[in-house]
């Protein structure tokens, strides 16, 4: 807000020098006092035009407006005898003419200009406030978004993990540093607007690692990944929602790669897809009372990718399937953020 200020004071203190210098190349042609007349016309608009936008700066509202009135009278009426006096140096010449002359010619056009400079200021001002309103709530609704993931995950895996250490298991020092990785991507590298999309797969590993831990089977999730991984960007922990979501649904006994996950980067284009089987005794009901997937997941799109995505659900009634594509995927969220604040 500072650095708009600042450019309108610069606007001021511009404008100001190139009214000065038409005046004086206006005035130099036409009278040899052309510079005392400068003087005392810009000198006269500078306190014509400053007292109505201080008046409309510090009297606005009905309350004020009586005060407001009896001291741009005072304005109205001030200003051409300042300007006489400037001009002629002292009242001895003074002119009735002269005097409504330079009420008509100064001091009102000053006056509407000033009001006009003060609502131009006080609508862009406004705006600029109202976008950094929605900005951090915007900001708020995505932090509150990003937090949903489920606690029961975790409980589970310490319970896991404690089993493993419990039976002095070899793979309990490998879970519990995958614990640690993904709970250190989740407090801290998340915190940024876009992560590496290939730290993000390595986020969606250890989460399926972790959740392997429940299955005495082979991996019950087969994840492939295709295309130009390592540079390209991603709002983080915008997948792990309908992984979880996937678990969630599928039957308590899952075969080697029933869960389907697909990760393909092609012509600056994101497309992310899942597939798993329905358990049957929940027939259709794929949201339970505070269910945070799927809505979550189309929330955070609908404020991190606006006209950039697209997100397709299926459900045959076996199979559960979503489609998620996302456009100029290169394109990070804050550069955009950015763009909508000062343009």
């Amino acid at each position: 807000m500072q650095r708009i200020k600042k450019v309108f004071t610069l606007i001021h203190i511009g404008l100001w020098i190139l009214f000065s210098l038409l005046i004086a190349l206006q005035l130099s042609q036409d009278t040899v006092y052309w510079f005392r007349l400068t003087v005392a016309v810009v000198l006269t608009a500078l306190y014509v035009f400053y007292s109505h936008f201080y008046l409309l700066t510090h009297y606005s509202g009905k309350k004020k407006k009586g005060a407001y009135l009896l001291r741009l009278a005072g304005i109205i009426l001030s200003g051409p005898i300042l300007y006489m006096l400037l001009h002629y140096k002292g009242l001895d010449a003074f002119d009735l003419l002269y005097y409504f002359v330079s009420l008509f010619s100064i001091t009102i056009p000053f006056i509407f200009l000033s009001w006009l400079a003060r609502v131009t200021e006080n609508l862009v001002l406004n705006t600029i406030r109202k976008e950094q309103l929605e900005k951090q709530a915007v900001q708020a609704e995505l932090y509150y978004l990003k937090s949903q993931i489920n606690p029961h995950f975790l409980f589970n895996t310490l319970n896991n993990i404690h089993t493993l250490v419990y039976k002095q298991a070899a793979s309990a020092p490998e879970a519990v540093l995958r614990l640690s990785s993904l709970m250190r991507y989740m407090i801290y590298e998340s915190n940024a607007p876009t992560v590496p999309l290939s730290r993000e797969m390595n986020y969606l590993q250890d989460y399926v690692s972790l959740q392997q831990l429940r299955y005495k089977k082979a991996p019950v999730v087969d994840l492939k990944m295709e295309g130009d991984i390592e540079s390209s960007h991603i709002a983080p922990l915008l997948f792990v929602h309908l992984l979880e979501n996937a678990y969630k649904h599928s039957p308590a006994r899952l075969e080697p790669g029933d869960i389907k996950v697909s990760v393909l980067i092609k012509e600056n284009t994101l497309t992310f897809s899942i597939q798993n089987p329905i358990e049957k005794n929940r027939g259709n009901k794929l949201e339970e009372p505070g269910g945070i997937g799927l809505p979550n997941v189309q929330k955070r799109l609908a404020l991190l990718y606006p006209d950039q995505h697209t997100l397709d659900i299926d459900n045959s009634g076996e199979m559960f399937s979503v489609i998620l594509k996302i456009q100029g995927l290169q394109t990070q969220v804050h550069e955009r953020e950015a763009h909508l604040l000062y343009n």
